[in-house]
């Protein structure tokens, strides 16, 4: 599959943001804008943050822009100015993740300033940064995104909706693992979870991993093995996924900076699944200050207890 991906929006997106950005700054309706720039690389991207309006002319948008920029507002990350409301380029799954941390009183709405990007998919972490955004170069995720134009935003440059008709792939991957016995499903994740080298690489770029220190760096008493070792390595990713599922933005952050190539959205995507089945509850779209696994309905359905 080589059809072309129409991404023309985005030298205008990058317009609007820069102008706007130049707005807020010189007005001080905001101290920073957290967004994207253009890296070394040719064509590739990397999240800046800016203070002054005459730096305004350094954003961009485009294809190569992944990064969930989420994940620098959470109280983990000291790169933020403090004092002051925060400006921040939102694609459709960075809102949902800041819908996520609005819930759990990580921010305040009051103190950002949201620029909403429309979206028409951003390039896989296996792509070239310069190569032209198509069905075999788009990110997995952007084929199931449904939240190609952020709604509520503060500022949005472009309003038109963006629709993209890839197949999924998480969906055809889940199906398939559905389709296995249990004994089989076991195997298969016990086989990645090997691979896995204790890098926390995952942690640190989920923007729900905010805890100033986690349960898995402690050792008195030591909660999860932190050897890269088959039964700490299991552990870790399933603790990771019951704590994400609920909240998980679908961002596939993690499985972008794995550098052994897990499938960590693939389980992610299954836990979203799982909840929506059970709970008709979809992360990201209400702010909500608790979640289906953190409250309790009578109505719940209590078919999967055995």
């Amino acid at each position: 599959m080589t059809n072309s991906i129409d991404t023309s929006i985005y030298t205008a997106i990058t317009e609007a943001i820069q102008d706007e950005a130049r707005r807020i700054l010189s007005e001080r309706s905001v101290i920073a804008v957290v967004g994207y720039t253009a890296a070394r690389r040719k064509g590739s991207a990397q999240p800046v943050v800016i203070t002054q309006a005459d730096d305004a002319g350094k954003l961009i948008f485009s294809a190569a822009c992944v990064n969930n920029l989420a994940v620098y507002l959470t109280k983990a990350k000291k790169e933020i100015p403090k004092g002051g409301k925060i400006g921040i380029v939102v694609k459709g799954c960075d809102l949902k993740a800041l819908v996520g941390l609005l819930g759990e009183s990580q921010l305040k709405r009051e103190e950002l300033y949201l620029i909403g990007v429309p979206c028409a998919g951003v390039l896989a972490s296996t792509a070239q940064p310069a190569r032209e955004l198509t069905g075999d170069t788009i990110a997995p995720k952007c084929r199931e995104c449904d939240n190609h134009l952020p709604q509520g935003c503060d500022f949005v440059p472009d309003q038109r909706p963006v629709t993209l008709e890839l197949a999924g792939k998480y969906s055809a991957e889940i199906a398939r693992l559905e389709a296995m016995t249990p004994a089989e499903r076991w195997a298969y994740w016990k086989e990645q979870f090997k691979k896995c080298i204790k890098c926390y690489a995952c942690r640190q770029v989920c923007p729900f991993c905010f805890c100033e220190q986690c349960l898995c760096d402690r050792n008195k008493p030591q909660m999860v093995e932190t050897t890269p070792r088959p039964a700490g390595n299991t552990a870790w990713h399933i603790v990771r996924a019951m704590h994400l599922a609920g909240r998980c933005a679908g961002c596939a952050e993690c499985e972008r900076v794995c550098p052994m190539d897990i499938p960590l959205n693939l389980l992610n995507r299954k836990m979203a699944k799982e909840l929506k089945e059970l709970y008709d509850y979809e992360a990201g779209f209400e702010v909500r200050e608790k979640g289906p696994l953190a409250m309790y309905d009578e109505k719940d359905d209590q078919s999967f207890i055995k």
